[in-house]
């Protein structure tokens, strides 16, 4: 079934609002199991629980800076327009670990790094004095507190280093080994299941003949899936066979935490997914409801469970690349994000002023490939790209998703409207 056919089909029947819908879907999804990694291997991870810090950073007062190390009470003039001049006792290291203290009127010179000598207050920069060795000239005079570092300033034994949901990025990574926190509690990147469904799919890298189709889907799907932090995994192309898709899905439940399939999802005689899916097999836990949602475009999708040793969650996307993209976006992507742990779930939107009149479905809400672009003075600009969801090129370029609800026909220029930000790299 073509898109425009599901859109008449979904148009004449009655719809789920979208929202509804997709309460109903995120409801029966739970977040994966939690374990315990390395922190090495969390990179990317979902915090499953809260972190404290176990320890104070710095854990020791420390030097902030190459210079000399001294107690502020020593930083007097012996008279006006003269250097104080101390004694230097000894040099520290960062890897310095004996314990040493400062007598009056000396100093040390420290590596920045180097822990503070017992009795020191203050650092004195280097391009300060005069870098002696054995007794150094101070030309001029720091306040005390000056180029220490004082243990616990940046973070102290107890405090929240981050908070469950959080996902852990290089930077974290680097606060939670400065606190001496070597695992972390945390959610696995879910395992993500591709199928392309169809007799008239053929592999990409060729062109497409009459009653071929080159398969976009299983490969767009995929790099979507990745990119909302799946380990995305395509099977390739699977016939219009009931026992073969039954078959493959059943393979697939053994490695997978969510499947998406796509194509199949109409009611015309070719679509077989739909027709083998929503119907429950003996011994097979588990069936897919197909929903006609009001949503322009994909319309028509479904979502279930599949397997016979563990049921997995099953997200049946429609057979146009167009649709099938912007259902991803809609169901898959935030299905994801609840498995692994992510909060909010949702891509971040703003509200942008409409550069461009267009036109929308009656009682459909309408996601359309649109460019988003910050406005000198603040405030977004949101221009529809010609094509919509039609043309590929269109959703390539794409850096945001225009959202016309379903009581919007005509949104005009100059209008403000809601905008998905797809956050791409360019």
């Amino acid at each position: 079934m073509t898109a425009t056919a599901e859109f008449e089909s979904a148009s004449a029947a009655e719809l789920t609002p979208l929202a509804d819908y997709l309460g109903s879907v995120l409801r029966r999804l739970r977040a994966l199991p939690a374990l315990d990694l390395d922190l090495t291997q969390a990179h990317g991870n979902v915090l499953a629980e809260n972190v404290l810090a176990p320890h104070p950073y710095p854990a020791f007062d420390s030097a902030g800076i190459d210079g000399y190390a001294a107690r502020a009470e020593d930083l007097i003039p012996p008279g006006p327009g003269r250097p104080v001049r101390l004694n230097v006792i000894g040099d520290l290291s960062a890897s310095s670990w004996r314990p040493v203290r400062l007598t009056p009127q000396s100093c040390f010179s420290v590596a920045a790094g180097a822990p503070m000598p017992m009795g020191a207050d203050v650092v004195v920069p280097v391009d300060w004095t005069d870098q002696g060795m054995a007794a150094v000239e101070i030309q001029r005079l720091p306040k005390r507190g000056f180029g220490v570092r004082r243990a616990g300033e940046e973070i102290g034994a107890g405090d929240v280093l981050a908070r469950s949901g959080a996902v852990v990025t290089p930077a974290l990574v680097a606060v939670l080994a400065a606190s001496g926190i070597g695992h972390v509690v945390v959610r696995p990147t879910p395992r993500v299941v591709i199928v392309a469904t169809g007799d008239e799919l053929v592999e990409a890298g060729r062109v497409s003949q009459p009653g071929q189709v080159v398969d976009v889907n299983s490969h767009a799907l995929t790099a979507a899936a990745a990119e909302a932090g799946a380990h995305a995994y395509r099977v390739g192309i699977c016939d219009d066979d009931p026992e073969g898709l039954r078959g493959l899905l059943e393979d697939q439940t053994l490695r997978a935490d969510l499947i998406i399939t796509t194509g199949g999802t109409g009611t015309g005689p070719g679509d077989m997914v739909r027709r083998i899916l929503s119907r429950r097999d003996g011994g097979r836990a588990g069936s897919v409801t197909f929903t006609e949602v009001s949503l322009y475009p994909s319309s028509v999708l479904g979502f279930g469970t599949y397997g016979t040793a563990e049921e997995v969650p099953i997200i049946c996307l429609p057979g146009d690349p167009g649709s099938a993209l912007i259902g991803f976006e809609v169901l898959a992507r935030p299905a994801i994000q609840l498995l692994a742990g992510a909060e909010p779930v949702f891509r971040p939107s703003v509200r942008g002023h409409l550069l461009e009149t267009v036109t929308s479905p009656p009682g459909l809400r309408e996601f359309r490939p649109a460019l988003v672009a910050e406005r000198r003075g603040g405030g977004y600009t949101v221009q529809p790209l010609a094509g919509g969801t039609r043309t590929l090129a269109g959703l390539a370029e794409a850096n945001g998703l225009l959202v016309l609800g379903e009581r919007v026909t005509t949104a005009p220029a100059g209008s403000t409207v809601d905008v998905l930000l797809l956050d791409r790299r360019r």
